[in-house]
């Protein structure tokens, strides 16, 4: 297959576009913007694969999007290009309008000019799978509730408001249009190459630098936590598998408190890291409460069964091997993370990659 993926440079996108080119026949379009969060260093064990191409265009550029379709002729499409990071949603909301809504709706009609040229049976055969997040479904309130492919739409943020209304644009296509699609919804990713505003990486260095653990308000909010490599498998077993116009939760039956999750990586640096800033007895001592964020969700959590029912796609980490996964990682990468603080994988893309500009 040719696969077509937005966002390929992401956190996600990268982990879908490694697991591809690694494990299968099939051949990869990466087009990213490299917004802040895109980071081809991410990439670099694939990057100069025969089946990997990359282009650094904007989804919300229709002209380039259809260049590129022509050119390359996708089997399918993997929608990963978002703005996605809630903090930033909250004081800055148009670029997330701007991306998640406008970019979609370009993509989508790129797609659909595209698809209309097909003849069969790839026509038939061609899937466009959008890949989404649990915010949509706003929060749960009891302790057993669970999220529900049926569960109504209740965003709570500006980028979960934003992503929402792409997955009703990407529905709509399909009953209006008859585009094939698919869609999905993840619970909070986690993994190596995450970018480091994030919670776990966040976590992770402020610990290795002595710097204050920030935890938002008592930190009791509960996430359903996936490791990127098992949502990886899944993201490729749906758009290889899943019929046309299914929607699947994917998550990583892990839930766990906030706080929880810090703790625990402290506990895996005390092992594993246990040359400590100066001043420093545990890193515990670090963790500090700040004023909760507005409209803070309290509790995500999935029911993924229906994915494990019809595809057979179960979570291969546990929370407990996946974050020691995570943090041996980052204690090995410092300089991929040194790389993003210091903007320097910005040069990196110039002076390793040749970008082809559409």
């Amino acid at each position: 297959m040719n696969i077509l993926i937005t966002g390929g440079a992401g956190f996600i996108g990268s982990a879908v576009v490694r697991h591809i080119i690694q494990n299968t026949q099939d051949s990869v379009l990466n087009v990213d913007k490299l917004t802040y969060a895109g980071n081809l260093e991410s990439l670099e064990s694939i990057h100069h694969h025969e089946r990997y191409t990359f282009s650094q265009t904007d989804i919300c550029d229709r002209s380039a999007l259809d260049q590129l379709f022509a050119n390359f002729q996708p089997d399918a499409v993997m929608h990963l290009a978002a703005e996605s990071h809630v903090d930033r949603s909250i004081s800055g909301p148009a670029d997330f309008i701007e991306t998640n809504i406008i970019g979609t709706y370009q993509l989508l009609e790129a797609t659909r000019q595209y698809w209309n040229t097909l003849a069969e049976p790839r026509k038939q055969a061609f899937r466009f799978h959008h890949i989404s997040t649990d915010e949509v479904y706003g929060d749960l309130e009891g302790t057993e509730d669970l999220f529900l492919e049926t569960t109504p739409y209740a965003p709570s943020s500006p980028y979960s408001a934003s992503k929402a209304s792409s997955d009703h644009l990407v529905r709509a296509w399909h009953r209006t249009y008859g585009l094939p699609v698919v869609v999905t919804n993840c619970s909070n990713n986690y993994g190596p190459y995450h970018f480091p505003e994030k919670l776990i990486p966040l976590i992770i260095q402020n610990a290795l630098a002595g710097k204050a653990l920030p935890v938002y308000g008592n930190g009791h909010q509960i996430r359903d936590w996936l490791f990127v490599e098992d949502h990886a498998r899944a993201l490729y077993k749906v758009v290889t598998e899943a019929a046309v116009g299914e929607t699947y939760n994917i998550g990583g039956h892990n839930e766990q408190k906030n706080i929880d999750v810090v703790k625990a990586i402290c506990e895996l640096l005390e092992e594993l890291a246990p040359n400590k800033p100066a001043g420093i007895e545990h890193y515990q001592n670090l963790i500090t409460y700040v004023t909760d964020r507005p409209g803070h969700d309290l509790r995500y959590a999935i029911d993924a069964s229906k994915i494990k029912k019809d595809l057979g796609w179960i979570p291969q980490e546990t929370f407990d091997t996946g974050l020691r996964k995570t943090v041996e990682w980052y204690l090995n990468n410092q300089e991929w993370v040194e790389h993003i603080q210091s903007g320097e994988y910005k040069n990196w893309i110039q002076q390793q990659y040749q970008t082809e500009q559409a």
